[in-house]
C-alpha cells in the first residue's frame, strides 16, 4: 500500500485527493498547508488520516512514499528538494519548477536518491492523448515529425481563477518570472516538447498585452503570445496563448512526411489527416466524408467511455497518477521521461526571457531594472543548449502504464 501525502490545499489539492482515493493499492496519509483551514477543510471531506502545518512534521510523522505538491509555484523547488531529500518520490503541479535549472537540480537529486519524479502535465494522458500517441508510434505520420502547431485558450472572464487574478495586485500570479504565461503555458509547451528529437532548438517569441488587458488599465500581464520553435534542419512548431481569439481552443496538431493529426481536447476529437489527394472531382466529395466517418467514430467512443464510467473530466490526471505509481511500485519507467521535463522549462526559460526584454514594464518578476535596461531584438531567437549533466538519458516517448 501506498502512502501518499499532498502539500498544499488549494483547488487543485481537491482534483488529486479525489483520484488518488479512486487510485487503487494508495492512501492519503497526511495532507500539509501553512494555513491550518485550509489543510482541515480538505481532511474533513476526503479520507485522510492528519493534516499538518509544516512539511517537516507530515514527512516525520506521515513517513509518505509519495507527495505530490499542489502549492504555488515558487514554492515548487524547495519542498520538492526537502521531501526527495526525504526519500520520497515526488508528483509536481505544473509549472514544474521556476526554471530549468531548478528542474535540472531535482532531476539530478530524484537519480542520487533513487527516487522518481513526475510533472503534473496530465493533458498529455487524456483517452484523446493516449490515442495520438498511439497513432504516432506506430508510424502514421512517416518518420520525424515535420511540423506542430499547439494552441492554448484562456478566458479572462473565467471567475473562478482569472478574476481573482486581475483584481489582486498581490497576488501569487503577478511574482512569478512569466506572471500568467508561466502560471498556464507549459501544458501546451509540453505537447510540443515530446515530439522534440534534437538537444538544440532555436526558440522566437512575441508576446503583448491584448486590448482588453489595456483597456481595463492593467499594467502587469501579458495575454497573447507567439512561438516559434525549430530544430535545425528537423521539425518546426508554433505555439499559440491568447486570451482573445475565439473559439478559445486547446488544439494540437503534428503533421509527418506521409500524413498529420489533429487532436481537440476540448471535445475529444481525433482526426487523421489523409497526406494523399484523391483524383480530379473526388477531392472535393471523398474527404468530407472520410471526416464525417471520423467524427461519428469519436462521437461513439466518447459514448462507450461514458458508459463505462471512464470519462471523468480528470481522467487523464488519473492515467498519469497511476502510471506514476506503477512505475514506483514496479521499477518501470516514469510515465513522462526527464528529457522532456526539462526541455519544456528550457523552452519556457527562453519564452520569458526574451519577452523581459520586450516588454521591461510588464515581466519584470523580482529582477532589477538595471538588469533590464538593454532593449533586445524584439524577434531576436534564443539557442537553447542541451544539458551537460547526463541526467536525460531517458528520452524517448512516454511511457503508457501497463
Amino acid at each position: 500500500m501506498l502512502k501518499v501525502a499532498i502539500v498544499g490545499c488549494g483547488k487543485i489539492a481537491d482534483a488529486h485527493a479525489s483520484v488518488i482515493q479512486r487510485v487503487e493499492g494508495c492512501e492519503i496519509v497526511g495532507v500539509c498547508d501553512r494555513e491550518p483551514l485550509m489543510a482541515k477543510q480538505l481532511q474533513e471531506r476526503f479520507p485522510i488520516r492528519k493534516c499538518f502545518g509544516e512539511v517537516g512534521e507530515l514527512l516525520s510523522e506521515a513517513r509518505p512514499d509519495v507527495v505530490h505538491i499542489t502549492t504555488p509555484p515558487a514554492s515548487h523547488f524547495e519542498i520538492a528538494k526537502v521531501c526527495l531529500e526525504r526519500g520520497c518520490h515526488v508528483y509536481v503541479e505544473k509549472p514544474f519548477t521556476l526554471d530549468a535549472d531548478q528542474a535540472q537540480r531535482l532531476v539530478e537529486l530524484a537519480e542520487k536518491k533513487g527516487a522518481k519524479l513526475t510533472a503534473g502535465h496530465n493533458n498529455q494522458f487524456s483517452h484523446v492523448a493516449r490515442r495520438m500517441r498511439a497513432l504516432v508510434e506506430s508510424g502514421y505520420l512517416g518518420e520525424t515529425p515535420v511540423h506542430m502547431e499547439s494552441y492554448y485558450g484562456y478566458d479572462l472572464g473565467d471567475p473562478s481563477y482569472a478574476r481573482a487574478l486581475l483584481g489582486d495586485q498581490q497576488h501569487w500570479v503577478r511574482r512569478l518570472p512569466g506572471k500568467l504565461l508561466h502560471n498556464i503555458i507549459s501544458h501546451g509547451i509540453a505537447r510540443i516538447a515530446e515530439f522534440l528529437t534534437c538537444d538544440h532548438q532555436h526558440v522566437i517569441a512575441h508576446g503583448y498585452a491584448s486590448p482588453f488587458l489595456n483597456g481595463i488599465g492593467e499594467t502587469d500581464i501579458v495575454d497573447e503570445l507567439r512561438v516559434m520553435i525549430c530544430e535545425e534542419g528537423r521539425t518546426t512548431a508554433y505555439f499559440t496563448f491568447s486570451s482573445q481569439m475565439r473559439p478559445s481552443v486547446h488544439d494540437f496538431r503534428i503533421f509527418g512526411s506521409k500524413n498529420g493529426l489533429l487532436l481537440d481536447q476540448d471535445h475529444e476529437i481525433l482526426l487523421r489527416l489523409r497526406g494523399a489527394k484523391f483524383k480530379s472531382y473526388a477531392e472535393y466529395f471523398i474527404p468530407p466524408l472520410l471526416f464525417a466517418r471520423q467524427h461519428v467514430g469519436n462521437l461513439l467512443g466518447n459514448a462507450r467511455l461514458f458508459l463505462a464510467r471512464d470519462f471523468h473530466m480528470d481522467s487523464g490526471m488519473k492515467y498519469l497518477v497511476e502510471s506514476f505509481y506503477c512505475s514506483i511500485r514496479d521499477g518501470a519507467p516514469v510515465p513522462i521521461p526527464y528529457r522532456q521535463i526539462l526541455l519544456t522549462a528550457r523552452i519556457m526559460d527562453a519564452i520569458f526571457d526574451q519577452l523581459r526584454h520586450q516588454l521591461p514594464n510588464r515581466l519584470v518578476a523580482g529582477r532589477s531594472r538595471a538588469d533590464l535596461a538593454f532593449q533586445a531584438q524584439p524577434l531576436a531567437s534564443k539557442m537553447i543548449e542541451p544539458s551537460s549533466t547526463g541526467v536525460e538519458s531517458q528520452s524517448g516517448t512516454m511511457r503508457a502504464r501497463t
